[in-house]
Parts: C-alpha cells; structure tokens; sequence
C-alpha cells in the first residue's frame, strides 16, 4: 500500500482539497484499495479544524467531500511513515527538506511536479482570495493528481 501525504501551511485549504480530490480519483479508478491518504500542514495555526469553507462548497461542487477532514501538523513520524510527502508550495517544501531526516528527503516532493505542462510549479494559498482562487487550487490538484496517477502506473507502483 502507497502512504501519500499533501502538505500545505495550515491543513484548512489546499492540502485536504488535494486530500479528497486524489481519493475521488482514485475510488474512480477502483484504486482506493492500493492507498492510504492523509493531508497536513507544515504549522500548527488549525490543529483540529475542518476545512476551510470556501474549500469545502468548492470541492463540493465537484463532488469532493471534505467534511470529515480534520488540519494536523506534519509530525517527525510522517517522513518514516509516507511513501510521498507532497508539498503544495515552495516554501512548504523548504519546510519539510529542514525537518526531514537526510534517508527520506526523497520522499520529498513538490506536488506539481506531476504536471509539468502547467504554467506553475505551486498551487497557489487561497485563503486570503476570492471564489475564483479555491477554483483554480482544485483545477492544479486535479491536473498533479491524474499527473501523478500515472506516473504511479506508468513506474509500477500501482
């Protein structure tokens, strides 16, 4: 079983969007089975909120439940635990590289670097925008997330 996590800062908006969208895709692809997905955030400003609401009706509309979806902060155990650790940002990345132990920095990974043909390498912190940012996070995390699918596939993993 592959343990995949999405990491942004606080764990109300991008990550658990990406959290829920990935698990859409993959129960989908009858794919589920072959997982286990969690998100976090990189700070602990919401340990224990929902998400963020703007995200939650966005991902609603799209068929994406978040609702069960509870912020944590990355732990030092994530780097043992995860097979990928998925950052949403650059400087969430950073973060992650700082506190990871030099054996797992591999795991380590921008999460759009599975959709190179994206004008972007970050998915963009809507929490301080307007309607159209949660729109344009959820159109990134579906491009990474049928990018990363496949490369899953196409390597095997699955």
């Amino acid at each position: 079983m592959l343990k995949v996590l999405f990491v942004c800062m606080g764990n109300i908006c991008r990550s658990p969007s990406a959290e829920g969208v990935f698990m859409k895709l993959i129960s989908e692809q009858k794919l589920q089975h072959k997982f286990s997905i969690d998100s976090a955030g990189t700070h602990a400003y919401h340990i224990g909120e929902h998400s963020d609401l703007r995200s939650q009706k966005a991902a609603k509309e799209r068929g994406v439940d978040l609702s069960k979806i509870r912020a944590r902060k990355v732990i030092m155990g994530d780097f043992e635990d995860f097979d990928y650790l998925l950052a949403m940002d650059k400087d969430n990345h950073s973060v992650m590289l700082k506190a990871c132990p030099e054996e797992h920095q591999h795991k380590v990974r921008l999460f759009l670097e599975y959709a190179p043909h994206l004008d972007t390498q970050e998915v963009p912190d809507p929490y301080y925008g307007g309607t159209y940012g949660f729109e344009r996070v959820l159109d990134l995390i579906e491009e990474a997330s049928t990018g990363f699918i496949k490369e899953l596939k196409t390597s095997g993993e699955i």
